[in-house]
C-alpha cells in the first residue's frame, strides 16, 4: 500500500530453506481479498464516511491494546483521553496524548500490537521512521495532514485495504441504522452485522431489564413471559439475516450447556423480571440459551460463535469509570469436553449446524477443543484469540490443534478488532505466521509444497468464506 522499511522477510524462521518457503507461500496470498467475519468496528465510521479526526483519535483512543500496555505501566486512561462512564473531564489535547504515546512507543517491543502499529505506520501511511519521542509531532503532522485527504476516508482505506466483507457485532435490539445507510448508498463495500444476544441473555447484569425494553421495542413484542423472549429473539435473528448477517455470537463465561425443561425456563424468566434471579439461575438460563440458539442455527442458517473462558471487566475500578472493554478481560480456565457434551450430542451430528468455538485458555487446544472438532461435524475451531492472536500464539495454535483436528476443521483468521486501520496489519501477521508454520511441515516433507500452496489459500480465504457461508 506504501513505501516501507519493514524487512520483507518479517516472522519466517532464520533457517534459510524455511525462510524460502515460507516466503514463496505468503506471496501466493499476500493480495489476497481480506474477509473479516467478525470483528467490532463501529459502522458508523464507513455508514458516514467521514475524514478521521486526527491521529490519536483513530491508532490509540480506541484500541485497548494500546492503552491497556500503557495502564499496566501507571499511565492513566485519563491522560490518553480514554472517555469515562460519567463524563468526567479527560485530556483532550491530542497532539499531548500522542506525545506521550511516542515517549512509551518502547513498551511495544516484541508484542503483536507492536508489529501491527510498524505495519499501519509504514504500510498504511508510508512513515519510514519508527515513532519516538523525538519525530513524534512530524509523525503526527505527516499523519494529520494524509487523514485530511480523500485518499485516507474510510471507504477508501477500505477498498485500498482489499476488504471484500466486514462484519460488525450488533447487540440484538439495533436498529441496524448505519447498516441501513451503507445499503442505501451508492457504495458498493459489503458490511454485514453480527447478531450479539449477551445483553439480553446474561440475567445478572444490571442493565438486563432495560435490555428487555429495548428488545421489546424492537421486536414489537411485550416481553412478560419467557416463550415471548423466545419469539422476540427469533424476531430480531430474523431481522438480522435481512440486513445481511451471516452469524451470531455469544460471549459467556462457561461454555456450559443444558437444555432446561419449558416450567424451568419459565420460572427462571419470571424471576428475573421480578429482579430475584440468583447466579445459579443466570448459569443455568445462559446454559439452556446456547442450547436455544444452536436450536435456531439449525432452523435459519446463522453461524453460531462462542466466545467462552473470559472474566469480562475484572478491574472494577476501570469498568465503573470507563466501562467495557478497557483490555481488563482476563482468560479463565476453560473446560470443553464436559461443557459442550449436552449441545454436541443433541446437535453436533447436523449438518445445517456450523458451531465455532473460540477459547482464551491454551491448555484446552490438543487435549479438548482438536478432539471435540476432529469429531463433530458442526464444530469447528475458531483461531487463536485475543491474548494469543500474536506471531507465537497463532504458531501454538496451529501446532496444539492440527495433527488431530487438521486444518480443515479451523475457519482461517479473524481480526476480531476495534481499530480500523489495524486490519490489514493483522491479516498481514497471521498469512505470514501460517506460510512459516506450513514451510516447516513442507522441510520436514510432513506435506509437500503443493498441499502446501492450497493450505495457504485455504487458511487465508477458503476456509472463512465456507465456515461464514459468505
Amino acid at each position: 500500500m506504501g513505501k516501507s522499511n519493514l524487512n520483507p522477510y518479517r516472522f519466517f524462521d532464520a533457517d534459510p530453506t524455511i525462510r524460502k518457503i515460507a516466503n514463496e507461500l505468503y506471496l501466493e496470498v499476500k493480495d489476497s481479498p481480506i474477509v473479516s467475519p467478525h470483528g467490532h468496528v463501529d459502522p458508523q465510521i464507513l455508514a458516514e464516511n467521514s475524514p478521521f479526526p486526527d491521529p490519536t483519535e483513530l491508532i490509540l483512543i480506541p484500541d485497548h491494546y494500546v492503552f491497556r500496555m500503557f495502564y499496566s505501566q501507571g499511565i492513566s486512561m485519563e491522560s490518553l483521553g480514554v472517555p469515562t462512564v460519567d463524563g468526567a473531564p479527560v485530556e483532550t489535547d491530542h497532539r499531548k496524548i500522542w506525545q506521550k504515546f511516542a515517549d512509551n512507543y518502547y513498551l511495544f517491543d516484541a508484542t503483536p500490537t507492536g508489529a501491527w502499529l510498524a505495519y499501519e505506520f509504514g504500510e498504511v501511511f508510508a512513515i519510514e521512521e519508527k515513532l519516538n519521542s523525538r519525530n513524534a509531532m512530524n509523525i503526527y503532522n505527516e499523519l494529520q495532514e494524509k487523514l485530511k485527504s480523500s485518499e485516507f476516508l474510510p471507504r477508501t482505506l477500505f477498498e485500498k485495504f482489499n476488504i471484500e466483507v466486514l462484519s460488525t457485532t450488533d447487540a440484538a435490539p439495533d436498529t441496524l441504522g448505519f447498516h441501513k445507510q451503507i445499503i442505501s448508498s451508492d457504495w458498493e463495500g459489503k458490511v454485514i452485522p453480527c447478531f450479539r444476544p449477551d445483553m439480553v441473555v446474561n440475567i445478572s447484569t444490571s442493565v438486563w431489564r432495560s435490555a428487555i425494553d429495548d428488545l421489546s421495542r424492537a421486536a414489537d413484542i411485550e416481553i412478560d413471559s419467557y416463550k415471548n423472549f423466545i419469539q422476540a429473539i427469533e424476531n430480531r435473528r430474523e431481522y438480522f439475516k435481512v440486513m445481511g448477517a451471516v452469524s451470531t455470537d455469544q460471549g459467556v463465561t462457561s461454555p456450559y450447556t443444558h437444555q432446561l425443561s419449558e416450567t424451568e425456563t419459565e420460572n427462571i424468566f419470571n424471576r428475573a423480571l421480578q429482579g430475584t434471579a440468583t447466579d445459579e439461575d443466570a448459569a443455568l438460563f445462559t446454559a439452556h440459551m446456547l442450547m436455544e440458539m444452536a436450536r435456531m442455527s439449525v432452523e435459519d442458517g446463522l453461524v453460531m460463535q462462542i466466545h467462552p473462558g473470559s472474566f469480562r471487566n475484572h478491574n472494577d475500578y476501570v469498568f465503573k469509570k470507563f466501562g467495557p472493554d478497557k483490555g481488563c478481560d482476563i482468560p479463565l480456565d476453560t473446560e470443553y469436553t464436559k461443557n459442550l457434551h449436552e449441545i454436541l450430542n443433541k446437535y453436533g451430528n447436523d449438518l445445517r449446524l456450523t458451531l465455532i468455538v473460540f477459547t482464551l485458555d491454551e491448555t484446552s487446544y490438543s487435549r479438548e477443543l482438536a478432539p471435540l472438532a476432529g469429531h463433530y461435524p458442526a464444530m469447528k475451531l475458531g483461531p487463536a484469540w485475543w491474548f494469543h492472536d500474536s506471531i507465537e500464539g497463532m504458531t501454538r495454535f496451529r501446532e496444539h490443534v492440527t495433527e488431530t483436528a487438521g486444518i480443515y476443521n479451523t475457519v482461517g483468521f479473524n481480526d476480531d478488532t476495534r481499530a480500523f486501520a489495524s486490519i490489514p496489519a493483522r491479516h498481514d501477521l497471521s498469512r505470514r505466521v501460517d506460510a512459516n508454520f506450513l514451510a516447516r511441515k513442507v522441510s520436514r516433507h510432513i506435506i509437500d509444497p503443493d498441499d502446501a500452496r492450497r493450505l495457504i489459500r485455504a487458511l487465508t480465504y477458503d476456509l472463512v468464506k465456507k465456515a461464514y457461508k459468505l
